[in-house]
């Protein structure tokens, strides 16, 4: 396990405010060892120390993660985000080994004035106080831009990109993109699982492509600068969005349906379009989604099923990982906000056993650990290794990004 990283000082979020007089205080999972620790890798002391060499030298980043951390009993769990205030996890992310990490927050389920997410004032007020937390501490930092993630990682610090996996709060107004961007975000998804008046979600019978006010969107995101994602996209309007972006787009947390063939997953001809526009694809590691007929149960080795198979076929330079964890009980919030995240129609309804957790790959503290371990393991070279774990979404971003 990494120790703490130096410059972390021990805060926690909210520490400038009093608990129980300017907020509600809950009881929250452990950041850190909250499950058992990964067995599944077995390193000599020669790889063990290479893995750490990388893991502290290279410039690390997770497409896709939520950071914050959730109650302990998640019964609590809908009285706690109608609070408005979703904690972040330093301590987790100081034993990271993260430089970067996109967190998309947990916005589709913001329910502070409404039980269906997405609401546009539920955003910005998530979105604001969790930058007021930010701003008080010194460690994860804020980044906007490239440099701000070279700076981050000069400094030993952990930069923080402000994403949202869907547009659906900006309902008819492409002006409410660049309110976004003020705000900090540079990543946005086009739809989450239900269709918006950007193009269909993942769940829908029917996937209509991109709107007509979608392509204004997409427009107005490349000028902005916005990293866009596909993600939950149907496979009509994420193709279609290539194809309308002038800027290479990001399928941030996903995986291979040849793999596992559920709706979740995207096909393979698909991620080869993404890619030949010089687009990445991040590995998916929320429960039970990037499974696979090797190993359903879900763990580091499915996902890493699906790494293997996408560099087959679109190269190593258009694969990542946005592992898409968080601090607590993911599975519980699955079943918390089922209709909410569209479970059951993005799982599909093939077979495999349920998990607790994934077992390797279950927060962020300990993803990138496992995630390089596996990779050294299997004799990937230091450049291969440099290129997935960071170097390649580096790439994008620099072309994005402005």
């Amino acid at each position: 396990m990494l120790e703490p990283a130096a410059r972390y000082t021990g805060y926690t979020a909210w520490d400038y405010l009093e608990p129980d007089v300017d907020y509600r205080a809950f009881r929250y999972a452990k950041q850190i060892g909250r499950v058992p620790e990964y067995a599944g890798l077995s390193l000599s002391d020669t790889q063990e120390q290479r893995a750490r060499r990388l893991l502290r030298d290279e410039i690390v980043i997770s497409l896709h993660d939520h950071v914050q951390v959730f109650p302990e009993d998640m019964g609590e769990l809908r009285e706690h985000i109608r609070q408005g205030r979703e904690p972040t996890g330093y301590a987790g992310l100081a034993r990271s080994g993260m430089t970067a990490v996109f967190d998309n927050g947990m916005d589709g389920t913001c329910c502070i004035s409404s039980d269906a997410g997405w609401k546009y004032q539920d955003v910005l007020f998530d979105l604001g106080v969790r930058m007021a937390d930010l701003a008080h501490q010194d460690f994860v930092v804020k980044a906007e831009t490239v440099a701000d993630i070279r700076d981050a990682h000069a400094t030993g610090r952990v930069a923080h990109v402000f994403g949202l996996e869907a547009a659906t709060m900006i309902e008819n107004e492409v002006d409410r993109l660049d309110v976004l961007y003020g705000f900090g975000v540079r990543q946005i998804g086009i739809a989450y699982s239900e269709a918006n008046t950007l193009g269909s979600g993942l769940k829908e019978r029917g996937d209509g492509g991109l709107t007509f006010f979608g392509e204004r969107a997409v427009k107005r995101m490349n000028k902005l600068g916005l990293a866009i994602d596909i993600s939950h996209s149907g496979d009509r309007t994420a193709l279609e969005v290539i194809q309308t972006s002038t800027k290479p787009v990001f399928i941030t947390h996903c995986g291979s349906r040849e793999v596992w063939p559920t709706n979740r997953m995207k096909p393979d001809a698909l991620i080869a379009a993404c890619a030949e526009r010089g687009g990445v694809l991040g590995l998916e590691a929320a429960p039970h989604t990037s499974l696979s007929e090797a190993h359903p149960k879900h763990s580091l080795e499915s996902v890493m099923d699906h790494f293997t198979h996408l560099v087959e076929v679109v190269g190593i330079d258009h694969v990542a990982f946005g592992p898409d964890t968080l601090f607590g009980d993911h599975v519980g919030l699955h079943d918390a906000f089922a209709k909410n995240l569209s479970i059951a129609q993005a799982h599909g309804h093939v077979d495999y056993p349920k998990v607790e957790y994934v077992d390797g790959l279950e927060n962020p503290a300990e993803c990138f650990t496992n995630i390089i371990g596996w990779l050294v393991a299997h004799d990937y070279s230091d450049d291969e290794i440099r290129k997935v774990v960071g170097g390649n979404i580096l790439r994008v971003l620099d072309e994005v990004w402005v």
